[in-house]
């Protein structure tokens, strides 16, 4: 397949334990963001304060719509009847906290199914809900500005990193003529377009939506029993669809002004594995900073459990297990592509980059006083 290009050149962690309510909030100021992908549905419920959002309430469950997607070119009849059951829990949700402003979007698998239109026709005759499918350069810009508020001031060249279920994309920003104060702010202001240009803006190189994620790729390798091999053929196929990427075919340079902010369930689970959680925090993930040789340790851990260790391992958690090397796997890629010292880990995606997107239209949030990471 071919990667989704621009003209002219589709998270929240597996094992995590979600946000929920511990205040009653305003109800009319709430918005409701749900991301649709490829392997999981997920859903936040939040309210705005000052130029950030408080989460009240939220939804995470492993669907597997895209299971079979890969050999048959269609969602199947049990996927999709798992996640109307699903997103009726959502609609029960959001009927409970009288949400009136929500985004409901679907990703990766539902772009490539020949039969999504009548699976959309099925969500709005038994749920009722709304849901779209978006293209995958909204996908790409909806995770980058979630990721506005873990931008280093210092930095000048950016890459984030959205590993789904079906897809993975990456985006290449020159910040260089942005004064870094306002940094942040200017990758907040890409939510429109990444074509912004002018002084003091933020200048997007490339961008490439590659239809490999921590499922699609796992089940292209799925008949492949060594563990190792598998891992190494999974590396090796990711890279070969970055040959269209600019920065990949230029052969940029990382440096200390260079920063990657990686942003899935693979990078967060990496992360908790790290910090050795058996619970998952994500106070003590989200905008933690990884370093190379932490992360390597990590994926070479994995490695030597093997998939029976793996699945017993709780740092990983039941739900990702069965991805967590796919997921490892483009991770690692990317940090050899781009060898760099760090990488920034973020528990957010696309459903904070909706929510963000919504709240700013609407004039509710102030990103003026968003602040990245000194």
């Amino acid at each position: 397949m071919t990667p989704k290009r621009p003209a002219g050149a589709d998270a929240f962690p597996g094992p995590a334990v979600e946000r929920s309510a511990t205040r009653q909030p305003d109800e009319s100021s709430l918005y409701a963001a749900l991301d649709l992908g490829t392997n999981s549905c997920r859903m936040l419920i939040a309210r705005p304060t000052g130029s950030q959002f408080q989460v009240i309430d939220s939804f995470s469950k492993p669907v597997q719509l895209g299971l079979g997607l890969e050999a048959s070119g269609r969602l199947s009849r049990q996927s999709m009847t798992r996640t109307v059951h699903a997103l009726q829990v959502c609609r029960r949700k959001l009927e409970t906290h009288g949400v009136q402003r929500m985004r409901l979007v679907a990703t990766e698998a539902c772009r490539r199914a020949r039969n999504s239109r009548d699976f959309l026709r099925m969500i709005r005759r038994e749920t009722g809900l709304p849901v779209e499918i978006i293209a995958a350069e909204e996908e790409a810009r909806l995770a980058v500005i979630s990721c506005a508020p873990l931008v280093s001031l210092r930095t000048e060249q950016l890459l984030v990193v959205d590993i789904g279920g079906g897809s993975t994309e990456l985006v290449w920003i020159d910040l260089r003529d942005v004064e870094p104060a306002d940094r942040p702010r200017a990758i907040m202001r890409l939510a429109d377009s990444f074509a912004r240009s002018g002084p003091g803006e933020a200048r997007v190189v490339d961008w490439i939506s590659v239809p490999l994620g921590v499922a699609t790729l796992r089940d292209q390798f799925d008949d492949v029993e060594d563990d190792p091999a598998r891992f190494a053929l999974m590396s090796w196929q990711f890279e070969q669809m970055l040959e269209n990427f600019t920065p990949y075919t230029t052969g940029a340079r990382a440096d200390d002004k260079f920063q990657i902010i990686g942003t899935s369930g693979t990078v967060t689970t990496v992360a908790a594995s790290h910090l050795g959680l058996k619970r998952y925090d994500r106070t003590k993930v989200d905008g933690l900073s990884m370093t190379t040789a932490q992360i390597d340790r990590v994926i070479r851990n994995y490695l030597d459990l093997g998939p029976d260790g793996r699945r017993a391992d709780p740092r990983i958690g039941r739900e990702r297990h069965a991805l967590i090397m796919s997921g490892a796997a483009i991770l690692q890629t990317l940090m050899r592509v781009w060898p760099t010292n760090r990488l920034s880990v973020a528990d957010r995606g696309l459903r904070e980059g909706l929510l963000y997107a919504q709240m700013v239209r609407d004039g509710v949030l102030t990103p003026e006083g968003l602040r990245g990471v000194a």
